[in-house]
């Protein structure tokens, strides 16, 4: 089966990019490279349990096993020491970056309380977005029930588009809803 945000993608974004952005071709259209999802666990290091819940749920939430990230130095004021697990991420590519995106759109960000649109603003200047989610609840695949802290989670959407505007387009014509 053909994933839906992606034959968008083909048969309606990408010409349309093309199009106002005056393109020779069609490979210079920025396109979604991956997604990365990173969920930072500082309680790990006294309680590493809280790890192995992270780790389950950005399995849930992305379909694929997480990496566990380690520190790069230690910090003692944090109690912290080099190569203690502290997060996990996820890279996703190709088809399951288009699921995950197209849930991301359509069912999670609704679900966020007093939702008024993503940020204009979380663009790094090289076509790369960035986006913070308070809560990993908003996902549908999390039981609520099962839960016993709430975490954040941080997205990364990396892009083809060398500039902030062209990458906006693309998001904004893949269907997200950008605040007003």
């Amino acid at each position: 089966m053909a994933n839906r945000l992606k034959e968008k993608y083909v048969n309606e974004v990408q010409p349309s990019l093309i199009e106002k952005f005056s393109y020779t071709s069609s490979m210079q259209a920025p396109k979604l490279d991956k997604i990365v999802l990173n969920m930072g666990v500082g309680d790990a290091v006294s309680n590493s349990k809280n790890l192995d819940e992270a780790v389950a749920e950005l399995a849930l939430i992305s379909g694929q096993k997480p990496l566990v990230t380690r520190a790069k130095k230690s910090i003692a004021g944090f109690r912290l020491r080099e190569g203690m697990a502290i997060g996990a991420k996820v890279t996703l590519r190709g088809e399951r970056m288009y699921d995950f995106l197209d849930k991301l759109v359509s069912v999670s960000l609704p679900r966020v309380r007093d939702f008024h649109g993503v940020s204009n603003k979380a663009f790094d200047g090289r076509g790369n977005y960035t986006l913070g989610v308070r809560e990993q609840l908003i996902f549908p695949e999390i039981d609520f029930d099962n839960v016993n802290r709430v975490r954040g989670l941080d997205i990364v959407i990396v892009t083809t588009a060398n500039t902030d505007e062209e990458s906006r387009e693309l998001l904004s014509q893949l269907g997200m809803p950008f605040a007003k």
